[in-house]
């Protein structure tokens, strides 16, 4: 199962309408490194959260799955 990121972050590429390849270009990173952050497998350090923040501009908050759209942010129940 995808983490809230990585489900964030394949929507916001999807709705780009630009290919992964593209992204990478413009990003200067590896088409492994997006495919990985887009699968789960690994997730972004803070300067490259920032980065893809700014790129689909969008808040990092949004991207960690910390608000939503609007910008409300998302309260955790404690277990």
């Amino acid at each position: 199962m995808k983490n809230k990121f990585a489900m964030r972050l394949s929507e916001l590429i999807a709705e780009s309408g630009k290919t992964q390849n593209a992204i990478c270009s413009d990003l200067h990173i590896a088409k492994q490194k997006l495919s990985n952050w887009k699968t789960g497998y690994t997730e972004p350090c803070m300067d490259d959260l920032m980065m893809l923040a700014l790129y689909f501009e969008v808040t990092s908050d949004y991207l960690l799955g910390l608000e939503d759209e609007t910008g409300a942010k998302h309260d955790f129940e404690e277990k």
